[in-house]
């Protein structure tokens, strides 16, 4: 059978977006190659067509959920959404209860820890690039500090979505999500120690 031009790429696309949703939804040991390529409607041996191992899937996935992640963060800016906006969009309710969709970050982390090199070597690269794209909203974006600003930013958005979804309580999992919020609002705007040291000696 001939297909179209491009059939070969879109279906890999397909794949990817199938196989990022189930590992972000399911977890990565526990999303079979054979129940991905099922939701994909594709047979299993069509997999190793486009991907040399699961562990190739899984490090592609990765790099493509955080593009988007980044993608609609930018997005987001450019029609003028703050800092404010960023943080309360992340620590929502529809992020809540979307894992398949959202922060493969907040979803997968311990076992993004147990990958090989090279699948956390290309997290890190998406993980870097999106803080920076987080750091351009900040107070101080630009400064030599707002890169780790943003990262201990973006840590405690994670574990405050990671631990709202652990409990059973639709309500205390509303309280930690706005906890999370007021804290990190309080960590972006709060000054530099550097700052705190300039006050300091102009007070002295």
């Amino acid at each position: 059978m001939r297909f179209e031009k491009g059939h070969k790429a879109a279906t890999r696309q397909h794949i990817l977006e199938v196989a990022s949703k189930s590992f972000r939804r399911d977890g990565v040991s526990a999303a079979g190659i054979a129940g991905i390529m099922g939701e994909a409607g594709l047979t299993n041996g069509a997999f190793y067509a486009h991907f040399a191992s699961k562990e190739a899937l899984v490090r592609e996935a990765l790099a493509s959920a955080l593009a988007d992640q980044q993608h609609r963060l930018e997005e987001d800016q450019r029609t003028g959404m703050n800092l404010e906006g960023a943080i309360r969009g992340y620590l929502s309710r529809a992020h809540l209860g979307g894992p398949a969709r959202g922060c493969p970050s907040a979803a997968l982390l311990p076992e993004i820890a147990r990958q090989p090199l090279r699948t956390r070597q290309r997290y890190e690269e998406g993980l870097r690039s999106y803080v920076s794209a987080l750091a351009a909203l900040l107070p101080d974006a630009g400064s030599a500090t707002s890169g780790r600003r943003a990262t201990a930013i973006f840590a405690l958005m994670v574990g405050t979505l990671q631990l709202a979804r652990a409990v059973s309580n639709a309500a205390e999992a509303e309280q930690i999500l706005e906890g999370g919020v007021e804290a990190a609002l309080r960590l972006a705007h709060a000054p530099s120690t550097r700052q705190r040291r300039k006050s300091a000696a102009r007070t002295a």
